[in-house]
Parts: structure tokens; sequence; C-alpha cells
């Protein structure tokens, strides 16, 4: 048996494979509640055989959202349409995972197929973004946000324990922190973003503050035999790479003593002018850096598509869960073109019945021999 499609438990929760779907925002919601498009996506996604899918990034405040179309667990009215996802991914048989964050300085702006920059706080859908310090982050992206106070700080953790709570209350099993990309969490850890003064700033002990209080908070709320992750930029490919990544660990390493299950290994996007290397598995070696030296299972989502690549990094003790994200959103049944390319075995099994009897009875398109 191929590896990728091998069980993967983490405390009382089993992936029926090792395949994960990281957050795609489909910038869909309206006032963050989801619709019609959510349902039939996430059902989709999970259908189509992968062993965890992970909601998108959901507010968890209303100045939390990218754009006003993302989804939102700042209100007990955005539950219902949450739980009916969480059922329909268990039903389809992926465990039910969700991503909760606030996008600070890079929040109020449009969709990206509708421009992807700022919407000033004074036009429609606009508003006063927020971030450790009064530092743009540049581009298409130049609002000078307020710098937080500490009430500030405060009233942001609190909304991250309560959208979690809400998380549970769904039905999810799967919470994922998210504190990558550029967004707030990761703005309080990048010398891009944090200028700060007082205990929230300077040293990377002070810049990992907001954080480990976050997820501290959280983890209070989250049920214990459920696994509590996060998603977090460990480097900036900014040219202070190695000092970036060994304060990264250490923040890592304080993550799991106060009960982070799994980390998502990514990129912190803190800066325009970041010189990424992009290619295929490119961020597995460095998961597989934060891994040996952390004790930590790990996945990362970046250039993970190509299944041989996924195979790989499990065999080599790389990754515990690649990430294929553009992989499902071209055919929604990706796992089953893996299976196949990796010789599995009855292949079409990955699959519900109501797919997998046709595709299996039947002869493949070029050949003319059975698929499986």
């Amino acid at each position: 048996m191929a590896a990728l499609f091998t069980p993967f438990t983490l405390k009382d929760v089993t992936l029926r494979n090792r395949i994960g779907i990281p957050p795609m925002c489909q910038y869909s919601a309206v006032d963050g509640v989801t619709t019609d498009w959510h349902l039939a996506h996430y059902t989709g996604m999970a259908r189509g055989g992968a062993g965890l899918v992970i909601v998108e990034a959901t507010a968890v405040s209303p100045e939390g959202r990218i754009t006003p179309g993302c989804t939102g667990l700042w209100n007990d009215d955005q539950v219902p349409g949450m739980a009916a996802i969480a059922r329909a991914m268990k039903t389809a048989g992926a465990v039910a995972g969700i991503q909760i964050g606030h996008a600070g300085r890079k929040a109020s702006a449009n969709k990206p197929w509708e421009g992807d920059d700022h919407i000033a706080n004074d036009a429609p859908g606009g508003w006063q973004t927020i971030s450790p310090s009064a530092i743009a982050f540049g581009g298409g992206l130049p609002k000078v946000p307020t710098e937080m106070s500490l009430d500030d700080i405060a009233r942001v953790k609190a909304d991250f324990v309560s959208a979690a709570e809400r998380a549970r209350d769904a039905g999810f099993e799967w919470l994922e922190l998210h504190f990558a990309h550029g967004y707030l969490a990761q703005s309080f850890f990048s010398v891009h973003a944090n200028t700060r003064t007082d205990q929230y700033g300077g040293s990377a002990e002070n810049r990992g503050r907001f954080l480990l209080e976050t997820l501290q908070a959280v983890r209070a709320v989250w049920p214990e035999n459920l696994p509590l992750t996060a998603r977090f930029g460990v480097l900036e490919f900014d040219g202070r790479d190695e000092e970036t990544i060994a304060e990264a660990i250490a923040l890592v390493r304080r993550f799991k003593d106060n009960g982070l299950d799994f980390l998502s290994v990514s990129m912190g996007f803190s800066t325009p002018d970041a010189n990424i290397p992009w290619g295929p598995a490119f961020m597995a070696p460095i998961a597989a850096r934060v891994r040996a030296e952390t004790g930590l299972p790990v996945g990362t989502a970046w250039g993970m598509d190509i299944p041989a690549d996924a195979e790989r990094s499990i065999v080599d003790g790389q990754l515990d869960v690649p990430m294929m994200a553009r992989a499902h959103l071209a055919d929604p049944h990706y796992p089953f073109r893996a299976a196949r390319e990796l010789g599995v075995p009855k292949a079409s099994s990955v699959l519900p019945d109501q797919y997998a009897y046709w595709l299996a009875r039947y002869p493949g398109p070029q050949n003319g021999d059975p698929i499986d």
C-alpha cells in the first residue's frame, strides 16, 4: 500500500489517508454566513476521498475578514451553516477541519478576482484595519493599520476563543489557528510588521507572545481529545531566513509544550519583497526540519500536487500529512487519480460507491483496460 493511503491518527481522530485539503478561501459568504456554494464545495471535496478537509480562513470578528465575502464565526447565526458543512464532510468520510483567524493589516480587501487590493475606509465594504504596529503591508495593500492597544490584544484573543467554541459546537474535529501569511498573528511575529516596544514586541519571545497566549486561551476551551493545530509561517524568504526559522522553531517548541498537536508549515508573506523559490514540494525539506527539531507531526501545502512527491515526502519522513489545494480544485477526485498513479489496488475504492462502481466496472477511455 502506498504510504499516502495509510491512515493517520492524532488524538481521537483518524484520517482515512494522508491526503489533506488545506483552507482555500471561497469569498462567497454573506455577513460571514456560509451559502449553498460552501455546502456544495466542501461536500464535493470530502466525497472525492481526502482524509482531511479544512474549511477556509474563517474570521473571528468582522474586522478580521480578509474580504467582505469571508466566512465568520463571530456570532451564533453563523453556526448552523458551518454545522451543516461539518456533518456533510463527516458523512462523506473526511475529517472536518476549520481554520480560524484574523486578517490584521491585510483585512478590508477586495476579492482576488475584483482587484485583491484594499477597500478604502470610506468606500462601501471597507473598514479600518488593525495590526501590532501602524505599518502598511505595501503594494496593493497600502492602508496604514491602527496600532493595537493592550485592550485590543485582549479582545482579539477572546474573539479567537469564542470562535473556537463555535467551531467545536458546530461539530468540527480538527481546529487550525491561522498564524501565517502576513495576517494578524504572523504580523506580531514578523520583524516586517512589528516594531512595538512593549511585551509584545522586540525580542523573538515577545513577538511570539500573542501567538502563544492565543494558543493557550483556545487550548482551554478546545476538547482535549481533538487535534489543535496551527498554520505558521516559519520563514519569509527575505534574506534572514536562518534567523527567522531558528526563532520560529523555538516558538513552535513552546506551542507543543502548551498543547499544539500538529503544525502546517508555511511562509510568512509579511513583505511584498519576498523572493520565494516556487517549485514542486519546495517547502517539504523545511517542514522536515521543523518536524525533526520539535517532534511535532507536520504538513505543508506548497507544491504538493504531484502524487509521487507527496508519497516521497511521507516515505522520507518529511511530512505526516501532505496538503493538496489547487489539485483538488482542478480535480475534486484527485485521491482517485493519485491512487492510480501510485499503483494502489482497486484505486476506485477511495471514492463513494455511487462513483466507484461505474469507474471500476467499465474500461478506461485510453486503452480499453478496466480502470482498477
